[in-house]
């Protein structure tokens, strides 16, 4: 159940409807709130009268606000179309697994939730307008913060060209998946030594348990598996890790000795999706730094400063990892291996880094140079022997 949770609150954390949807809400429910303070008279008759207030006929406040809520609903749709139209552009040089990045940015989400919720709330003012046939009512108070938020939005406009024009940039995106990796390895890594793994020969006697689920391995909750795997004298080795595909059919764990209910155990410990993740993967953001560096080598687009900028940013990212520690997986319980999760060594995370650039390089004498000096800069800052020998 707990990883089921940690996937919805990531599934809303990358959505992009979640914050502007909020914003509408706000919008319908502010508009609501303004319009009883104006009813009942809260605001004063000199604050109305003055220079700071909406002091108009009804006639005026409609036409105000019917120009408002079609400018903002107008502007939402024709930026944002163009938008898409950019994105896609972007998206055929940078790769079409990058657009994450513009669908969960903040600032174009609480743009876009600017000019929606300033069209809900002036739809919401408008209909109490009144005319003098109809009961003369005309909220002062409403009309002004609808001034005041066409205001934002002109504001919010002028913001979201700039932003957009600069994230579109490639260095740009460089610099927000090097960040996203810089995340993963503060989030996903350790400074204490890690626990090795038991031999294989502990597995020997061990049952496979098969799942008919299909998907990618988005989150997992370790600790609460091996506390039910303590709780039954049992110990589980998972054959995936965050980030690997579920096959339907195939074996997923292998359990020693077998204990009643593994199944259950292990489907309410994981989550599956139909994609990866960077939550718990710390290859994601690897690997999308890689697809960057391989799609500039491309003969169409043979971009190879765009490719030394990301092998740049993988070489700081292991400059980072120097005094970490990568996680064995291994999680204890009284003194013995309750749960074993495959993780990823340091000759897994440079052969990800590495490999497919190079492979790609191959007719790239500037970036294969680039490559090496990246990894002779990294050697000097390693201490590690085994690692050394690995760069």
């Amino acid at each position: 159940m707990t990883a089921r949770l940690r996937k919805l609150f990531s599934d809303l954390h990358e959505t992009f409807w979640l914050i502007p949807g909020l914003m509408v809400v706000a919008g319908v429910l502010g508009a609501v709130g303004v319009v009883s303070l104006d009813r009942d008279g809260a605001v004063p008759q000199w604050l109305i009268e003055s220079a700071w207030l909406y002091n108009g006929g009804s006639a005026g406040a409609r036409t105000l606000l019917s120009a408002v809520a079609a400018s903002t609903i107008g502007v939402a749709g024709t930026v944002f179309s163009i938008t898409i139209a950019a994105l896609s552009l972007a998206a055929g040089q940078m790769g079409p697994r990058l657009l994450r990045n513009f669908t969960r940015d903040r600032g174009n989400q609480i743009t876009l939730g600017a000019f929606l919720g300033t069209f809900s709330y002036a739809l919401m003012v408008l209909r109490s307008v009144r005319a003098q046939e109809e009961g003369a009512f005309v909220p002062h108070l409403s009309l002004s913060l609808g001034i005041l938020l066409a205001f934002v939005c002109v504001v919010a406009l002028v913001y979201f060209v700039g932003h957009m024009a600069g994230r579109i940039n490639v260095d740009t995106v460089i610099d927000l998946v090097s960040a996203d990796l810089q995340s993963a390895l503060q989030r996903l890594t350790t400074d204490t030594r890690q626990l090795a793994p038991p031999p294989a020969a502990y597995w020997h006697n061990a049952v496979p348990v098969v799942d008919s689920r299909r998907g990618y391995l988005q989150q997992l909750d370790d600790r609460g598996l091996a506390d039910w795997a303590a709780a039954h004298g049992t110990a589980i080795r998972l054959l995936v890790r965050p980030g690997d595909y579920v096959f339907p059919g195939a074996a997923i764990a292998v359990i020693t000795p077998p204990a009643e209910g593994t199944d259950a155990a292990i489907r309410n410990a994981t989550a599956l999706g139909p994609a990866r993740v960077g939550s718990a993967d710390l290859e994601f953001a690897i690997r999308q730094l890689v697809e960057v560096a391989v799609r500039a080598l491309s003969p169409g687009i043979n971009d190879p400063h765009t490719a030394m900028s990301a092998l740049d940013r993988l070489g700081a990212a292991l400059c980072d990892l120097v005094p970490l520690q990568l996680p064995t997986g291994v999680s204890l319980r009284k003194g013995s291996p309750a749960l074993v999760v495959p993780s990823i060594d340091y000759d897994g995370l440079t052969d990800a880094m590495f490999h497919l650039i190079r492979q790609n390089a191959s007719g790239s004498a500037a970036v294969l140079i680039r490559m090496l000096e990246v990894l002779s800069a990294v050697l000097g800052c390693e201490r590690d022997p085994a690692r050394a020998k690995t760069l």
